[in-house]
């Protein structure tokens, strides 16, 4: 289980290593928006961010809208800021907001009923479809369902935005982020119908002119 902490004060980030390491997480930390950006470019899986709102090369807020949000990884922001217009604003973004100084335990308390309403919602199902989103398995009444690995993204896409529209500039987008090619709206309703049929079922629906949606039942 790897937790990423973003803080560039020296006290906290040691306090937390040990705190973390004897409840078995590990802890990863950067200290500024640079770190974070180079870190995020490696392979790396993170389970959930601790973010700190003042950072010496930026602001935690813009990092979270800029970058981090499109990651789908549970986030607390940690800050000094007791405001209650700055912890709105927080909570309105990610799952929390803790103002320092604060109890580690709270803070691990915290972090274990995040983790675990997250594993809950790990496994979608929609009909007789479930889809395994740490796994990256598609199934039909438990039998896992053949894709390609752009097939498979396109659905993963779809599940990580359930019961959001997901546009098709945002779906050529990501086509071209994964693979390299440019493909047009035509090749995008092939690569869609090509899914429906090996799917067996209608949860993909077609918003006319906009793009596609899977709904939660």
């Amino acid at each position: 289980m790897t937790i990423l902490l973003i803080e560039d004060n020296e006290g906290i980030i040691k306090g937390l290593t040990y705190s973390f390491q004897k409840n078995n997480y590990n802890l990863v930390s950067k200290t500024s928006i640079k770190e974070v950006k180079e870190y995020l470019k490696e392979d790396n899986h993170i389970d959930l961010i601790i973010l700190d709102i003042t950072l010496p090369d930026g602001n935690g807020f813009s990092l979270y809208k800029e970058v981090l949000k499109d990651l789908n990884i549970p986030t607390i922001f940690l800050s000094a800021n007791d405001e209650e217009d700055s912890i709105v604003e927080g909570l309105n973004m990610a799952e929390d907001y803790i103002t320092k100084p604060f109890s580690t335990k709270e803070l691990l308390a915290r972090i274990n009923k995040i983790l675990a309403r997250q594993k809950k919602q790990s496994i979608i199902k929609v009909h007789d479809i479930t889809f395994d989103m740490d796994k990256l398995i598609l199934s039909k009444n438990n039998v896992p369902i053949e894709l390609t690995a752009l097939e498979l993204k396109l659905v993963n896409l779809l599940f990580l935005n359930i019961n959001k529209v997901v546009t098709r500039n945002t779906i050529l987008d990501k086509i071209w982020e994964w693979t390299g090619n440019f493909v047009d709206d035509h090749t995008v309703t092939v690569y869609f119908n090509r899914i429906r049929e090996k799917i067996g079922s209608d949860i993909i629906i077609t918003i006319k002119g906009m793009g596609y949606r899977i709904d939660e039942k």
